[in-house]
C-alpha cells in the first residue's frame, strides 16, 4: 500500500517510510527493533562525477573539511562529541555521492541530527585547517595510488576507457588539481551542493518513524533550500574500436585490466539487461564454484588472483571489469586469451540451469545477510536514492534477478562484451629501485 500526503510527503512501502520536508530534504526511515541502536546517514548528491578537469578531488577534500569546524563546533569537536556518546562515525566520497554517518544508541539520535544539521549550513573553512588537510589528502593519494602499481594502472585504465564521461577521473583527484586547490574552491562547492534539497537523510534502527520526522523538522527544517543550476548530462561518445594501453611501473608481478562499457538501471533501454549483467558476473566470478575460480584459477592454473566488478546502481553508464594477475608460468597474453575464451563461451552456449540457480541463490543469501545489518540497509537505500535509481527498486530486486534467463545472459554477452566496447590495460613490471618513505600524517579525518 502506498500512502501519499503533502507538506511532508510520505510513502510507506515494505516497512520503509519516506518523507519530504518543505525545504526539499528527503527523509527515509526504516524501523528495525532488533537492537536498541540506530544508524543515521546524510547523503549529498555530489561526488567526483560532478567535477570537471581542473577541480578533481574537490568533493573528497571537502568531505575531510566537514570535520574541521563549524560556527558552533571547533575542529575535531564533531567526532569528539559522537565518541563521548559511545558512537561511531565516518564519511565517504564516491563517484556519485558524498555520505556521512553515525552509529549510536537509539536514544542518542537527536545528537546526530543536531551535529549534522550544524555542518550542513554552518561550516567554517579556515585556511590553516585547509592546508593541513590538503597535505593529508595528497599523502593519501601517494600511499594509495602512486605507491601501489595496480592502483596506478586502474587510474590510467579508467582515464583511457572514458573519453568524456566524468568517471574517467579518480575520486581522490589528480595531483595537479590538488596542488592548485584553494579554500575558495571548497567554499564554492559547499555553497552549491550542500543543501537540504540536495540531500537524503536515511535512518535505520530502533526508532519510531514519526518521532524521527519530528526531530528532522526541528533540526533540518529551518535550513534554507538552495537553488542551483541543473546538472548537465555527460554522453560518452560511441567507442569505435578496442582501446589498449601498456603501463610501465616498478612492480613485482604483471597485471591485466579489461573493461566493457555497459548500461546501468538508470540508463538501460531494456529494463532486464542490468540484472542479466549482474547474473553474468556471478556466473564468471561468484565464488569458488564460478567459472573463473574453477577453471582458470584451479583448473588451468592461468590466474593467480582475479576480481570482477559491475554495479548496476551507478548514475551513468559504467564498466564491467576484470582485473587479474597471471600465475608465474603464464603471460598477460595468455591470461587475456583465457578471459576472452570464457566470454566467447557465454556468447555461444547457454548457461546451465544449475549454474543459474547457484548464482540466484547467492544473490538471495547476500541480500538476506545485508538486511541483517542496519548500516548496509541504510547504505543500499542511500546509494540508490542518491544516484537517482530510487530505494523502491529494492522491493523487486530479487524478483528481477530470479527472472533472468540463460537466453538473456547470452544476449547481453553478445551485445556488450565485444571489442568495440573493450578497454585493456596491461601492466609491464619494471625493476623496483627504491621505496618512498611516507610523510607523517596530519591529525584529521578518518
Amino acid at each position: 500500500m502506498i500512502l501519499l500526503c503533502l507538506s511532508g510527503t510520505s510513502a510507506v512501502l515494505a516497512e520503509v517510510t519516506e518523507y519530504h520536508l518543505d525545504n526539499g530534504l528527503k527523509l527515509i526511515v526504516k524501523e528495525d527493533h532488533r537492537a536498541p541502536v540506530v544508524v543515521s546517514q546524510v547523503w549529498y548528491k555530489v561526488g567526483s562525477s560532478y567535477e570537471h578537469l581542473g577541480i578533481t578531488g574537490t568533493s573528497h577534500v571537502l568531505e575531510h573539511m566537514m570535520f574541521k569546524g563549524t560556527k558552533n563546533l571547533d575542529p575535531g569537536e564533531f567526532s569528539r562529541l559522537i565518541a563521548e556518546q559511545g558512537g561511531q562515525e565516518n564519511a565517504f566520497t564516491g563517484q556519485d555521492f558524498t555520505g556521512y554517518y553515525q552509529r549510536l544508541a537509539a536514544s542518542r539520535l537527536e545528537i546526530s541530527f543536531r551535529l549534522e544539521s550544524e555542518r550542513m549550513h554552518q561550516l567554517l573553512l579556515s585556511e590553516a585547517e585547509f592546508k593541513k588537510e590538503l597535505a593529508v589528502v595528497k599523502e593519501e593519494r601517494r600511499l594509495r595510488v602512486e605507491d601501489k602499481p595496480q592502483s596506478r594502472v586502474s587510474e590510467i585504465f579508467h582515464a583511457t576507457a572514458f573519453l568524456y564521461s566524468p568517471y574517467s577521473a579518480p575520486i581522490i583527484g589528480w595531483m595537479s588539481d590538488l596542488e592548485q586547490m584553494t579554500v575558495a574552491d571548497l567554499q564554492h562547492w559547499y555553497q552549491r551542493w550542500y543543501a537540504p534539497n540536495n540531500a537524503t537523510l536515511v535512518v535505520v534502527g530502533d526508532v519510531q518513524a514519526e518521532a524521527v520526522l519530528a526531530l528532522a523538522k526541528q533540526y533540518f527544517g529551518p535550513i534554507p533550500r538552495v537553488d542551483f543550476p541543473a546538472l548537465k548530462t555527460h554522453q560518452e561518445p560511441e567507442q569505435l574500436g578496442l582501446k589498449r594501453v601498456r603501463v610501465k611501473v616498478p612492480a613485482k608481478l604483471p597485471y591485466l585490466m579489461m573493461g566493457y562499457k555497459v548500461p546501468v538501471i538508470n540508463t538501460a533501454s531494456i529494463a532486464w539487461e542490468p540484472y542479466a549483467l549482474e547474473v553474468l558476473t556471478g556466473i564468471l566470478d561468484g565464488g569458488e564454484s564460478a567459472r573463473f575460480s574453477k577453471e582458470l584459477v584451479r583448473g588451468q592454473e592461468i590466474i593467480n588472483t582475479i576480481s570482477t566488478g559491475y554495479s548496476s546502481s551507478e548514475r551513468l553508464n559504467t564498466l564491467l571489469t576484470f582485473a587479474a594477475v597471471p600465475t608465474q608460468t603464464h603471460t598477460l597474453a595468455e591470461l587475456e586469451a583465457a578471459l576472452k575464451a570464457q566470454i566467447v563461451r557465454l556468447q555461444k552456449t547457454l548457461v546451465s540451469a544449475q549454474e543459474l540457480n547457484r548464482v540466484k541463490a547467492q544473490v538471495l543469501a547476500s541480500d538476506i545477510f545485508e538486511r541483517d545489518s542496519m548500516f548496509y540497509q541504510g547504505m543500499k537505500m542511500g546509494i540508490l536514492e542518491t544516484t537517482g535509481v530510487g530505494w523502491r527498486v529494492l522491493d523487486n530486486y530479487i524478483a528481477n534477478i530470479n527472472a533472468v534467463t540463460p537466453a538473456q545472459i547470452q544476449a547481453v554477452a553478445k551485445k556488450y562484451l565485444i571489442d568495440d566496447r573493450l578497454t585493456i590495460a596491461e601492466m609491464l613490471p619494471q625493476p623496483i629501485t627504491q621505496t618512498r618513505q611516507p610523510q607523517p600524517q596530519a591529525t584529521g579525518r578518518h
